[in-house]
C-alpha cells in the first residue's frame, strides 16, 4: 500500500484541529524544551504581535507537529537546523504533500537566520499573512 495515500486517506477528511495522539505527545514534549531559535521567534510571534495574528507553538496537525502555526492564515512556520541534510527525505515529502492537501502553506527558515536576522524573518512571515 502506498504510504502517502494511506496518510491522506486517514487525515484529509479531518479538520485541522485533529491530530494523532502521538503528535499531541510530541508537541507537548517539544514545548517543554524549545531550541534557542524557537524561543527567539516565539518572543516575536506570541500575543498577536505580528499583524494581530495568533500563532501557536508546536501545533499538532494530522501526524505532524509544526513549529509555529497560524490557523487564520493556514500558515505553518518550520525551523531547520543548519547542519541538517540538504536532501529531502521521503518522510518530509509525504509531510509536505499532506500539508498541501490540508490547505496549509509551509515556509521554512534556518534557525541561524532566525537568531541573526529576526526582523527579516518576520517580514517574510508577514508577507504570507492576510491583512
Amino acid at each position: 500500500m502506498d504510504t502517502n495515500n494511506e496518510l491522506t486517506r486517514d487525515y484529509i477528511h479531518l479538520p485541522s484541529k485533529h491530530a494523532t495522539l502521538s503528535a499531541f505527545r510530541i508537541a507537548r514534549e517539544r514545548r517543554l524544551e524549545p531550541t534557542e531559535a524557537e524561543e527567539a521567534l516565539w518572543a516575536l510571534l506570541r500575543s498577536r504581535q505580528l499583524n494581530g495574528k495568533k500563532f501557536r507553538r508546536q501545533h499538532p496537525m494530522a501526524n505532524h507537529v509544526f513549529d509555529f502555526y497560524c490557523h487564520e492564515a493556514r500558515l505553518a512556520v518550520e525551523l531547520d537546523e543548519n547542519d541538517e541534510n540538504v536532501e529531502v527525505e521521503p518522510v518530509d515529502k509525504i509531510r509536505t504533500e499532506l500539508s498541501y492537501k490540508l490547505g496549509v502553506t509551509v515556509i521554512r527558515f534556518w534557525s541561524e537566520d532566525v537568531i541573526n536576522y529576526p526582523y527579516r524573518v518576520m517580514e517574510k512571515i508577514a508577507s504570507f499573512l492576510p491583512r
